[in-house]
């Protein structure tokens, strides 16, 4: 039954069935056409059929692996290779087998008809064939210019005749492709052309390192002015671009290397006024490319980098003229006095932003320089105490400038320092304020050194740049934007304490000004609450470090033995144990502390390590401690480290004593721990045996059986096994596992060690195979009776299971 469907269904039907039929039809023109073309060229390769896409029988085209354009210029460019090789070859072998009318007509006809092809090819619309063409003939033109040389002037310097004919291959190939603007290798190959003539006519003319310099530069210019007023785009421009830049870097280095290898004042002026015009061209170049109509990306790109350059020339310029000798201590003063005022241009109104920026960072970069040749003094200055710790005491740490160039090193480090942090605040960068920070500081410090102050004034003003830092970085570090500069100066008062710490052993007096000084300091910065916590954390931990060692310098000023200074030590964590800091909100963090508390009691018990009955007295005094930390609620585990420290105690002194008995050091920790357990399995009556007596009865019971096994006497096994059998039956009467287990096991092993001597008598007097006899008997009784061995294992499990 024929039933019609709703009208827009009907539709959508009858669009996709004229689709299917439109493409149906076209492929079969596709095929008609191929099929007729077939017919029409048997003998000629046939072309692709054509396919439509879901028609499986439609034959695939050939693949192919390379596209015309790129096959056509790969036989072109071979083409002109082999064209410049039999030019090559012709001009340097069959030359003088032809006479003078010879050599020119074939010179004349040869060039004008390479020269004159591409126009031809031109017209016809064969580019690719004319750009080969046209690179023969500039190769033609070359080896023109040779069998000139070679032939008709033979005994002309070659250097000078080499730069007239760059001068002129430059000149013919510019024009001939601006008569041929279609060929797009003549005009870059003219621009590098031109790069030849005149610094080959420098070195023709003996002009020296300073004229070929003055050459170069010159080159260069022409290439920025070709560079600016080209057409936008074109290829010459980019070449005179990079051979501009090329030379120019050149002309710097050669300026710089020659003001550098002078000697200063007028000797100096020569390479000085090549690097000024240097500069001067840079700088009209930068501001043309970075302020003019071509101002794009490329143009600021250029601007910057040339302005950049410029100053740096200038700086080189100017300080080669002004610089003292090389040896002199000032000349890092000097070139920085020349560099830094380059970094004000930032903020010179009027001027195009590239070039601003591009002075500023020269000026950065030149006035980086002066700080790299006095950073070895500054190490050297930080490192110097560290010879003090040979001599303690000794009061022989020199003064004076620690290495080249002495007091000119704060001159550097300080006028640098308040630059980077003018560019910090200008730029709105945090980078160059860490660097305000790093400069500043390390020329504070070293200035005392620097200048030659006497021994007693360098920690003192040492001090004062250490507390000024902690200062600043208890108040950076907790605002926005000053917390990389607060992390930064946080650190140099920590290099700088520790340095002026150890500078501080070479006297008493010093050590104890320096030490309290900088742990008061640090005490006040852990109180400091607007400073962030691991700042407090850090002061905190330095304050408990430098009581901890002025402590310990008081037992050397006394003239302690050295295991007695642990005495006065201990007075830090008893301190912090009586007093925790903390407690009542303030702003000491308290985890820190204590931690730091703990590592002074080490290392007191550490000190107290060479005399056993003091290390045993620092034991208790240190568990004597803990004990009273852990009367607070939050500190109840610390009675565990109290416990643990009055047992070492007790073991050391007995050890100092000359006991040897093992249960002289298990009973004292058994006793404790048995009315432990008691104490517990009363609170909680469900509290497993081995938790509440495991640990104090294995104490004593496993190294007494140890010691048993060895004693050769009969008394400690005697004693052990009566103990073990006493555990063993309260064990019984209690229902307790661990003891009834603990007991009964030590009982059968001490047992065990009694009957051994006898046992071995037994077996040497047997014969040598009754024990394997009596062994596979076993075996074979074991295995005939191993289900009910397992029914009473498990019987036995379930008997102690009931147990407690």
């Amino acid at each position: 039954m024929d039933i019609p469907l709703p009208p827009a269904e009907e539709l959508a039907l009858i669009d996709r069935e004229l689709a299917q039929l439109d493409a149906r039809r076209t492929w079969l023109l596709g095929r008609r056409a191929w099929l007729l073309s077939l017919l029409q060229a048997p003998s000629a390769a046939a072309p692709p059929a054509p396919a439509v896409p879901g028609q499986p029988w439609a034959p695939p085209g050939p693949r192919r692996d390379a596209s015309a354009p790129g096959a056509q210029n790969v036989l072109l460019t071979l083409g002109a290779v082999l064209l410049a090789v039999a030019a090559l070859a012709f001009t340097l072998v069959s030359w003088g087998s032809m006479g003078i009318g010879g050599r020119a007509t074939v010179l004349a006809v040869v060039t004008a008809a390479a020269l004159g092809a591409p126009a031809v090819l031109l017209r016809r619309g064969l580019r690719s064939t004319a750009e080969s063409v046209g690179g023969v003939a500039m190769v033609l033109t070359v080896l023109d210019a040779y069998a000139v040389y070679a032939v008709g002037l033979p005994g002309t310097d070659g250097t000078a005749y080499a730069a007239g004919a760059a001068a002129v291959l430059a000149a013919v190939w510019a024009a001939y492709g601006l008569v041929l603007p279609g060929l797009r290798t003549p005009l870059p190959a003219a621009v590098f052309a031109a790069q030849l003539p005149l610094p080959l006519a420098a070195l023709a003319a003996a002009a020296g390192v300073t004229g070929t310099g003055w050459a170069l530069l010159l080159t260069a210019a022409l290439d920025a002015g070709l560079a600016l007023w080209s057409r936008p785009g074109a290829v010459a421009r980019w070449c005179a671009g990079v051979s501009g830049a090329v030379l120019g870097t050149g002309v710097l280095l050669t300026g710089l290397a020659e003001s550098a290898g002078s000697r200063a004042g007028l000797d100096a002026a020569a390479p000085g006024a090549l690097l000024a015009a240097l500069a001067g061209c840079c700088l009209a170049v930068a501001w043309r490319a970075a302020g003019g109509s071509a101002a794009g990306g490329v143009g600021r790109v250029a601007g910057y980098g040339l302005a950049a350059a410029g100053g740096f020339a200038a700086v080189g310029a100017v300080g080669g003229v002004l610089r003292p000798p090389l040896d002199s201590e000032w000349l890092p003063v000097v070139f920085l006095a020349v560099a830094l005022p380059l970094t004000a241009a930032v903020r010179a109104a009027g001027w195009p932003a590239p070039v601003r920026r591009g002075l500023a960072a020269a000026g950065a970069a030149a006035a980086a320089l002066p700080v790299v040749l006095v950073l070895p003094a500054v190490v050297a200055a930080v490192g110097a105490p560290l010879g003090v710790l040979d001599e303690v005491w000794e009061a022989s740490a020199p003064a004076g400038s620690p290495l080249w160039p002495g007091a000119a090193v704060p001159v550097v480090l300080l006028p640098a320092a308040a630059a980077a942090g003018w560019l910090g605040r200008v730029l709105r960068r945090p980078e160059p304020g860490v660097v305000a920070v790093l400069l500043g500081w390390a020329g504070l410090f070293t200035a005392p050194v620097a200048a030659g102050l006497p021994a007693g004034a360098v920690p003192a003003v040492q001090v004062a740049v250490v507390i000024a830092a902690l200062g600043a970085a208890l108040r950076w570090t907790g605002r926005a934007g000053m917390r990389a500069a607060g992390a930064a100066v946080a650190c140099c008062a920590a290099v700088g304490a520790v340095a002026v710490s150890v500078a501080a052993l070479d006297g008493r007096t010093a050590t104890f000004a320096v030490f309290g000084v900088l742990g008061a300091a640090c005490a006040a910065g852990a109180a400091y609450g607007p400073a962030p916590a691991w700042l407090r954390a850090c002061s905190a931990v330095a304050a408990v470090g430098y009581a901890t060692a002025l402590l310990a310098a008081l037992g050397a000023l006394l003239e302690l033995p050295v295991h007695r200074w642990g005495l006065l030590v201990l007075a830090v964590p008893a301190a912090v144990a009586v007093r925790p800091p903390g407690r009542a909100g303030g702003p000491v963090p308290r985890v820190p502390v204590e931690l730091a508390a703990a590592g002074a009691g080490l290392l007191a018990v550490v000190l107290a390590a060479g005399d056993p009955a003091w290390l045993a007295l620092l034991l208790a005094l240190a568990g004597v401690v803990c004990a009273g930390a852990a009367v607070r609620a939050d500190r109840r585990r610390v009675g565990y480290a109290a416990g643990a420290l009055f047992v070492a105690a007790t073991w050391v002194r007995l050890a100092a004593s000359g006991v040897a008995v093992p249960e002289a050091y298990t009973l004292p920790v058994t006793v404790p721990a048995l009315a432990v357990g008691l104490l517990r399995r009363r609170r909680d009556p469900e509290a497993p045996s081995w938790t509440a007596y495991g640990p104090g009865l294995a104490a004593t019971l496993l190294p007494s059986l140890v010691a048993a096994w060895g004693d050769p006497h009969w008394l400690r096994p005697l004693l052990l096994g009566l103990g073990a059998l006493g555990v063993t039956l309260v064990g019984a009467h209690r229902r307790l596992q661990a003891p009834l287990v603990l007991g009964g096991a030590v009982l059968a092993l001490d047992a065990l060690h009694e009957l051994t001597p006898y046992v071995v008598q037994v077996v040497d007097a047997l014969p040598r195979w009754l024990p394997p006899a009596l062994a596979g008997l076993l075996l074979l009784a074991v295995g005939a009776t191993y289900e009910k061995r397992l029914r009473d294992a498990r019987r036995l499990r379930d008997a102690l299971g009931r147990l407690g």
